[in-house]
């Protein structure tokens, strides 16, 4: 278990509680240390995500093979941005967000609060439909969806992220197993896919709004803003971690690009080549089990079923720990702001957040804050937990209220939009240290990102059956 001193050491050198240059001294970026990508990949590439890519090689072959290794690309710049934003200044996300104006806190808290709410309830589904798939006479779909969300709270609730972390990579490395071997079962036409990365769109309609939808829709949830939280959770708070951050956000979305590619050539291969369809949503995979079964026997299928399993048992937890961390940050900054408004303290001028040295006085940083442990032992983030938990098994056996949903769909649309947006408006202020604020690079990809995103939300709401909400 992690120390709970209030120095996390989970990398073998001591990172928190440090200050002047002595915190900042870079260390080697090495893969002893890999973890929080690891993390951000399982829970960023759920069971939504596998169909999308099934689904666009099925209808269009290896044709939109480059939009998958963009969307990767696009994601590495969101969550680099992310953890460089906690490296380099000892803050977290949601004080810079707050540091924006409390316009950022009303729209995170309605989000958190609606989108957990269903999300709920669509995570314990699809970690319940393989489980059924494999032991289909032991219990209903509810309870099987039921059991995977109390299991993913006893596991949250009771572990801190050292062990979270093993158990993660443990899951994806079956993940990795499954969608690889797949991959290569289907016998990919190689000389195809690499004609797939050339730039090139489908001739159908709606075909950019479909390859954008690709392009953004490869591992990107608030897992990417988790990441930062889970960097300084690993004990990763000052700017001597940036070169392993980066190195560890590398691995995280070459590993979502395999899986992803290793799903497209299934895609293409069992379904494009056979002109077979499958329904959109987790119930496509339960299809496609059915499909592997037919051609390659049960043993196949099984060993499918449990990858499917994998897949989205890890976005469950991780969204159950990342998301509630950023709860009991989000509460843990408002409770501050109360405490200055009573002392007439105030805000920092010109809402500027300081650097990433311990606080006067012997306190610490938000970003050691995260890092001690104490965060995954606070009342908030149980609060979360719960609430990710309980309220949604009422959906599960009544059903999604109608506006809920639309609500839901309209916030998880704008949410990426808010945060590369945000992250360029941070990352290019003095809120941010001169040597670590975006270069060329990070601001064409990230605001690449947001105008992409920001088409995509436009789409989901206008695609909103918005006259039978009123």
């Amino acid at each position: 278990m992690a120390d709970t001193s209030g120095n996390a050491d989970t990398t073998g050198s001591t990172a928190t509680g440090e200050t002047g240059k002595a915190a900042s001294v870079p260390r080697k970026s090495s893969w002893k240390y890999i973890g929080p990508g690891i993390v951000v990949a399982a829970t960023g590439v759920g069971a939504g995500d596998l169909v999308a890519t099934l689904i666009a090689g099925s209808n269009f072959g290896y044709t939109l093979l480059w939009a998958a290794v963009i969307g990767c690309l696009v994601k590495i710049s969101l969550a680099e941005a992310a953890g460089r934003w906690h490296l380099s200044t000892g803050r977290t996300l949601f004080d810079g967000w707050a540091s924006l104006g409390r316009w950022t806190s009303w729209f995170f808290v309605a989000y958190v609060v609606i989108w957990g709410f269903v999300y709920g309830a669509a995570a314990m589904s699809s970690s319940g439909l393989p489980l059924q798939a494999l032991f289909p006479d032991v219990m209903d779909l509810e309870w099987w969806a039921v059991l995977t969300g109390l299991v993913g709270l006893v596991f949250v609730w009771f572990n801190k992220y050292v062990v979270f972390e093993k158990v993660m990579t443990v899951l994806v490395g079956v993940m990795f197993v499954v969608t690889v071997y797949l991959a290569i079962r289907v016998t990919p036409n190689l000389g195809d896919a690499f004609a797939g990365l050339l730039p090139v769109l489908p001739d159908e309609k709606d075909s950019i709004l479909n390859t954008l939808g690709l392009i953004g829709g490869v591992g990107g949830t608030i897992t990417l803003a988790a990441y930062g939280y889970w960097v300084n959770a690993k004990g990763w708070t000052n700017t001597g971690w940036m070169k392993v951050m980066r190195l560890d956000n590398r691995v995280a979305y070459i590993t979502t690009g395999i899986f992803v590619i290793s799903m497209l050539f299934v895609g293409a291969e069992l379904l494009h080549s056979s002109n077979v369809a499958i329904a959109s949503g987790d119930k496509g995979l339960i299809q496609l089990g059915d499909i592997l079964e037919d051609e390659y026997g049960t043993a196949t299928a099984k060993f499918f079923l449990i990858g499917f399993f994998a897949t989205s048992f890890t976005s469950l937890i991780g969204v159950w720990h990342g998301v509630s961390l950023m709860f009991a940050d989000f509460v843990e900054r408002y409770r501050k702001d109360r405490a200055d408004r009573a002392t007439g303290e105030g805000e920092t001028p010109a809402g500027k957040v300081t650097s990433g040295e311990a606080t006067p006085g012997g306190g610490t940083t938000s970003g050691e804050e995260v890092a001690s442990g104490a965060r995954e032992r606070s009342w908030p983030f149980r609060a979360y937990l719960l609430w990710l938990t309980f309220p949604p098994i009422v959906l599960l056996f009544q059903g999604e209220p109608f506006r809920l949903i639309i609500l839901y769909g309209v916030l998880g649309a704008a949410f990426l939009p808010f945060l590369a947006l945000t992250l360029v408006w941070l990352l290019n202020s003095s809120r941010t240290p001169a040597e670590w604020r975006n270069g060329i690079l990070s601001n064409s990809m990230l605001t690449i990102a947001g105008l992409i995103f920001v088409v995509l939300c436009v789409k989901q709401i206008w695609d909103q059956p918005w006259s039978e909400f009123f």
